[in-house]
Protein backbone atom coordinates (compact mmCIF):
# COMPACT_ATOMS: atom_id res chain seq x y z
CA UNK A 1 0.00 0.00 0.00
CA UNK A 2 1.41 3.61 -0.83
CA UNK A 3 0.40 5.22 2.40
CA UNK A 4 1.42 2.21 4.89
CA UNK A 5 3.87 2.98 7.76
CA UNK A 6 7.06 1.55 7.02
CA UNK A 7 7.21 1.09 10.69
CA UNK A 8 4.40 -0.63 12.45
CA UNK A 9 3.65 0.63 15.53
CA UNK A 10 2.77 -1.25 18.47
CA UNK A 11 -0.63 -0.84 20.67
CA UNK A 12 0.93 0.26 23.34
CA UNK A 13 3.01 3.03 21.03
CA UNK A 14 -0.08 4.02 19.08
CA UNK A 15 -1.64 4.89 22.60
CA UNK A 16 1.38 6.37 23.88
CA UNK A 17 1.47 8.51 20.56
CA UNK A 18 -2.35 9.54 21.26
CA UNK A 19 -1.29 10.98 24.50
CA UNK A 20 1.51 12.78 23.92
CA UNK A 21 2.52 12.79 20.60
CA UNK A 22 6.24 12.62 19.23
CA UNK A 23 6.30 16.34 18.42
CA UNK A 24 4.52 17.43 21.46
CA UNK A 25 0.99 19.16 21.65
CA UNK A 26 2.48 22.05 20.97
CA UNK A 27 4.01 20.98 17.33
CA UNK A 28 0.32 18.93 16.71
CA UNK A 29 -1.69 22.34 17.72
CA UNK A 30 0.84 24.12 15.17
CA UNK A 31 0.40 21.69 12.28
CA UNK A 32 -3.38 21.51 12.70
CA UNK A 33 -3.37 25.23 12.51
CA UNK A 34 -1.56 25.28 9.83
CA UNK A 35 -3.67 23.00 7.72
CA UNK A 36 -7.09 24.56 8.79
CA UNK A 37 -5.94 28.41 7.50
CA UNK A 38 -4.61 26.40 3.73
CA UNK A 39 -8.06 24.76 3.60
CA UNK A 40 -9.85 25.53 0.32
CA UNK A 41 -13.00 27.70 0.42
CA UNK A 42 -14.75 30.77 2.35
CA UNK A 43 -13.39 31.95 5.43
CA UNK A 44 -16.67 31.87 6.85
CA UNK A 45 -17.72 28.18 5.30
CA UNK A 46 -14.33 26.61 7.01
CA UNK A 47 -14.93 28.11 10.18
CA UNK A 48 -18.63 26.57 10.26
CA UNK A 49 -16.39 22.90 10.26
CA UNK A 50 -14.20 24.73 13.12
CA UNK A 51 -17.40 25.22 14.76
CA UNK A 52 -18.57 21.93 14.44
CA UNK A 53 -15.78 20.03 15.19
CA UNK A 54 -14.94 21.78 18.67
CA UNK A 55 -18.38 21.74 19.58
CA UNK A 56 -18.28 18.25 19.06
CA UNK A 57 -15.50 17.67 21.98
CA UNK A 58 -18.27 18.75 24.81
CA UNK A 59 -20.31 15.37 23.76
CA UNK A 60 -19.70 12.35 25.26
CA UNK A 61 -19.42 10.25 21.99
CA UNK A 62 -15.68 9.40 22.69
CA UNK A 63 -14.66 7.51 19.50
CA UNK A 64 -17.22 8.72 17.52
CA UNK A 65 -16.24 11.98 17.30
CA UNK A 66 -15.05 12.17 13.75
CA UNK A 67 -18.56 10.41 12.69
CA UNK A 68 -21.21 13.19 15.07
CA UNK A 69 -18.52 15.99 13.84
CA UNK A 70 -18.81 14.94 10.00
CA UNK A 71 -22.47 15.36 11.05
CA UNK A 72 -22.73 18.70 12.81
CA UNK A 73 -20.58 19.97 9.71
CA UNK A 74 -23.16 18.88 7.39
CA UNK A 75 -26.26 20.16 9.20
CA UNK A 76 -24.24 24.13 9.19
CA UNK A 77 -22.66 24.01 6.19
CA UNK A 78 -19.60 24.25 7.35
CA UNK A 79 -16.24 22.71 5.78
CA UNK A 80 -16.17 18.96 6.87
CA UNK A 81 -12.19 18.30 6.78
CA UNK A 82 -12.22 21.87 8.87
CA UNK A 83 -14.90 20.20 11.53
CA UNK A 84 -12.94 16.44 11.62
CA UNK A 85 -9.10 18.61 12.39
CA UNK A 86 -10.96 20.67 14.97
CA UNK A 87 -11.98 17.60 16.76
CA UNK A 88 -8.36 17.51 18.04
CA UNK A 89 -8.96 20.39 20.50
CA UNK A 90 -10.32 17.90 22.45
CA UNK A 91 -7.10 15.59 23.64
CA UNK A 92 -5.75 14.55 26.68
CA UNK A 93 -4.94 17.72 27.82
CA UNK A 94 -8.77 18.97 27.78
CA UNK A 95 -10.85 15.93 28.17
CA UNK A 96 -10.30 16.55 31.82
CA UNK A 97 -11.55 20.03 32.67
CA UNK A 98 -14.01 20.14 29.63
CA UNK A 99 -15.57 16.56 31.22
CA UNK A 100 -16.17 18.37 34.45
CA UNK A 101 -17.32 21.64 33.36
CA UNK A 102 -20.39 19.17 30.93
CA UNK A 103 -20.98 17.11 33.99
CA UNK A 104 -21.32 20.26 36.93
CA UNK A 105 -23.35 21.97 33.67
CA UNK A 106 -25.33 19.04 33.54
CA UNK A 107 -26.53 18.01 37.13
CA UNK A 108 -26.96 21.73 37.59
CA UNK A 109 -29.72 22.40 34.96
CA UNK A 110 -31.19 18.53 35.68
CA UNK A 111 -31.26 19.62 39.06
CA UNK A 112 -29.39 17.08 40.21
CA UNK A 113 -25.74 16.15 41.73
CA UNK A 114 -22.99 14.09 41.27
CA UNK A 115 -21.60 11.78 44.34
CA UNK A 116 -18.12 13.33 45.14
CA UNK A 117 -15.85 11.11 46.74
CA UNK A 118 -18.28 8.45 47.36
CA UNK A 119 -17.42 4.61 46.99
CA UNK A 120 -19.55 5.02 43.35
CA UNK A 121 -16.85 7.41 41.89
CA UNK A 122 -16.84 8.78 38.40
CA UNK A 123 -13.98 5.82 37.56
CA UNK A 124 -16.00 3.06 38.95
CA UNK A 125 -19.35 4.58 36.99
CA UNK A 126 -17.53 3.59 34.13
CA UNK A 127 -16.35 0.03 35.10
CA UNK A 128 -19.50 -0.87 36.23
CA UNK A 129 -20.84 0.45 33.08
CA UNK A 130 -17.87 -1.68 31.11
CA UNK A 131 -18.35 -4.67 33.04
CA UNK A 132 -22.19 -5.07 32.86
CA UNK A 133 -21.62 -4.38 29.20
CA UNK A 134 -18.74 -7.47 28.73
CA UNK A 135 -21.17 -9.39 31.07
CA UNK A 136 -24.41 -9.30 29.31
CA UNK A 137 -22.67 -9.96 25.54
CA UNK A 138 -21.15 -13.22 27.03
CA UNK A 139 -24.78 -13.50 28.70
CA UNK A 140 -26.40 -14.27 25.48
CA UNK A 141 -23.86 -17.12 24.55
CA UNK A 142 -24.50 -18.46 27.80
CA UNK A 143 -27.33 -18.94 30.75
CA UNK A 144 -26.08 -16.20 32.43
CA UNK A 145 -28.86 -13.35 32.99
CA UNK A 146 -28.24 -10.15 31.97
CA UNK A 147 -27.65 -7.14 34.92
CA UNK A 148 -28.24 -3.39 33.47
CA UNK A 149 -28.14 -1.49 37.09
CA UNK A 150 -23.99 -0.64 36.33
CA UNK A 151 -25.17 1.06 32.81
CA UNK A 152 -28.49 2.35 34.46
CA UNK A 153 -26.50 4.26 36.92
CA UNK A 154 -24.35 5.32 34.44
CA UNK A 155 -25.99 6.74 32.27
CA UNK A 156 -28.47 8.79 34.72
CA UNK A 157 -25.58 9.97 36.69
CA UNK A 158 -23.15 10.59 34.05
CA UNK A 159 -23.71 10.22 30.07
CA UNK A 160 -27.07 11.79 30.40
CA UNK A 161 -25.91 14.73 32.30
CA UNK A 162 -22.74 14.96 30.21
CA UNK A 163 -24.32 14.74 26.88
CA UNK A 164 -27.17 17.54 28.35
CA UNK A 165 -24.41 20.00 30.20
CA UNK A 166 -21.76 20.04 27.47
CA UNK A 167 -24.24 22.01 25.27
CA UNK A 168 -24.11 25.54 26.96
CA UNK A 169 -20.21 25.53 27.24
CA UNK A 170 -19.47 23.60 23.50
CA UNK A 171 -21.85 26.31 21.66
CA UNK A 172 -20.34 29.08 23.93
CA UNK A 173 -16.25 27.75 23.16
CA UNK A 174 -17.13 26.65 19.70
CA UNK A 175 -18.95 30.33 18.91
CA UNK A 176 -15.62 32.05 20.18
CA UNK A 177 -13.32 29.56 18.11
CA UNK A 178 -15.78 30.60 14.71
CA UNK A 179 -15.19 34.27 15.44
CA UNK A 180 -11.50 34.07 16.22
CA UNK A 181 -11.11 31.63 12.93
CA UNK A 182 -12.69 33.80 10.53
CA UNK A 183 -10.59 37.03 10.73
CA UNK A 184 -6.97 34.76 10.83
CA UNK A 185 -8.62 32.51 8.03
CA UNK A 186 -9.12 35.61 5.64
CA UNK A 187 -6.22 37.62 6.65
CA UNK A 188 -4.20 33.87 5.96
CA UNK A 189 -6.07 33.97 2.14
CA UNK A 190 -5.48 37.29 1.25
CA UNK A 191 -1.43 37.13 2.13
CA UNK A 192 -1.58 33.57 0.04
CA UNK A 193 -3.09 35.17 -2.20
CA UNK A 194 -0.61 38.17 -3.02
CA UNK A 195 1.60 35.74 -2.69
CA UNK A 196 0.58 33.84 -5.49
CA UNK A 197 0.20 37.12 -7.60
CA UNK A 198 3.80 38.36 -7.04
CA UNK A 199 4.97 34.93 -8.64
CA UNK A 200 2.60 35.07 -11.41
CA UNK A 201 3.73 38.35 -12.01
CA UNK A 202 7.52 37.38 -11.69
CA UNK A 203 7.11 34.75 -14.45
CA UNK A 204 5.28 36.89 -16.76
CA UNK A 205 8.06 39.45 -16.35
CA UNK A 206 10.54 37.05 -16.51
CA UNK A 207 8.82 35.59 -19.64
CA UNK A 208 8.67 38.65 -21.17
CA UNK A 209 12.52 39.08 -21.04
CA UNK A 210 13.13 35.49 -22.27
CA UNK A 211 10.80 36.08 -25.17
CA UNK A 212 12.47 39.94 -25.60
CA UNK A 213 16.05 38.17 -26.10
CA UNK A 214 14.38 35.63 -28.23
CA UNK A 215 13.77 38.32 -30.39
CA UNK A 216 16.65 40.47 -30.58
CA UNK A 217 18.62 37.29 -30.92
CA UNK A 218 16.68 36.48 -34.67
CA UNK A 219 16.77 39.83 -36.09
CA UNK A 220 19.20 39.47 -38.86
CA UNK A 221 21.80 41.68 -38.95
CA UNK A 222 21.93 44.48 -41.65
Amino acid sequence: MVFKRRDRRSILQAALDFLWPRGGWTRAFYYIRHRLRRLPGSPERIARGVWAGVFVTFTPFYGLHFIVAALVARLVQGNLLAALLSTFFGNPLTYIPIGVVSLQTGHFLLGTEFERGSERSLINKFTDAGGDLMHNFWAIFSDARMDWHGLQIFWSEVFYPYLIGGIVPGIIVATIAYYLSVPVIRAYQKRRAKGIQKKFEALKERAAKVSAQTEVSDTPES
